[in-house]
């Protein structure tokens, strides 16, 4: 059954709707369409029970799944041919996944999390009983907030308690209440979600000696919040934190990025928050420009267009 209305796309999915010869095939032309082009190995052959719920937007995609044992592979050809380079964020709710890439591997039982891409060859096998929540993340959102690629296969991030129980409640609440979401309010949460995963990946990773990402962390969130002030600068960040410009331009170094270059992503990010957002419809795009701190309309829309391969007016009007 499928749902496409102004608001989330829904689509349920089951193996039962066909026989029982037909539904390898059947499980692995489903799960193409959601990713990328994938092999596949099915333990009992065609004796196969699975089923899916995705909720879509243009930006992320969240599906729910349940199946018996299963074993996907992604090879260096289905990569080159068919290459996909967002993020998915792997979280089991029941039974355990083991991952296999670049060499490594990682054992996810439930309530353990990891990042996995497509542009590198892997194989990942759900175990019997095996329900969990599989997240489309677009790459940008990620490289964006961690300040640089992360390691991959990444370490699996324990989401039973803490910040990571914040992050897994929320991937199960966006899940069961995905359906009666706009699109805005599913991508504003989505980005939420991203944020504190990410968040809980530095804390659980840093970056650097503690010191330095305690730093980043700070700086980070002092621009992320003061974003939408057009006179914000390294400056002005020094001191309101009290430290030396120096000692912030390090630490962004470090994170292989600038103040400035840390202020103008920030801004974009909320450019394109504001562009989707229905109360600032009435805003031109030179007024959102403007009101961010950018120079001109052109210097904005060339950033903007840098950053998300996309216009400003494609945006808004997406």
């Amino acid at each position: 059954m499928a749902v496409n209305d102004r608001a989330v796309f829904i689509e349920d999915a089951t193996t039962s709707i066909v026989a029982a010869h037909e539904r390898a095939d059947y499980w692995s032309e489903l799960i193409n369409s959601y990713h990328r082009r994938l092999g596949y190995t099915f333990p009992r052959g065609n004796d196969f029970e699975g089923r899916t719920t995705l909720r879509r937007t243009d930006d992320y995609q969240l599906i729910g799944w349940e199946s018996d044992p299963v074993t996907y592979h992604r090879s260096a050809g289905n990569v080159r041919g068919d290459s996909d380079d967002d993020f998915r964020l792997l979280l089991p709710t029941a039974g355990q996944v083991d991952l296999w890439q670049d060499g490594r591997h990682a054992r996810l039982p439930s309530g353990v999390a990891c990042l996995v891409t497509l542009d590198q060859p892997f194989a990942f096998s759900l175990g019997d009983g095996s329900k969990g929540l599989l997240m489309t993340i677009p790459r940008r959102e990620v490289d964006h907030r961690l300040g640089r690629t992360p390691e991959l296969p990444a370490t699996p991030a324990d989401l039973t308690s803490g910040l990571g129980r914040v992050v897994a409640d929320l991937a199960a609440g966006l899940f069961a209440e995905g359906g009666n979401l706009t699109r805005y309010q599913f991508d504003t949460v989505s980005s939420r979600l991203v944020e504190l995963l990410c968040m809980h990946i530095l804390g659980d990773q840093p970056a650097g000696p503690g010191h330095l990402a305690d730093l980043e962390a700070a700086v980070r969130h002092y621009v992320r919040t003061h974003a939408a002030d057009p006179d914000l600068t390294g400056a002005t960040i020094a001191r309101d934190l009290g430290w030396s410009l120096r000692q912030i331009q390090l630490t962004l170094q470090h994170a292989r990025t600038t103040p400035r270059e840390l202020i103008k992503d920030e801004r974009l990010q909320l450019a394109y928050s504001r562009l989707r957002n229905p109360a600032y419809r009435h805003s031109s795009i030179a007024d959102l420009a403007m009101g961010l701190g950018f120079s001109s309309a052109s210097a904005f829309s060339s950033a903007f267009r840098h950053r998300f391969d996309a216009t400003p007016r494609d945006i808004r009007h997406s």
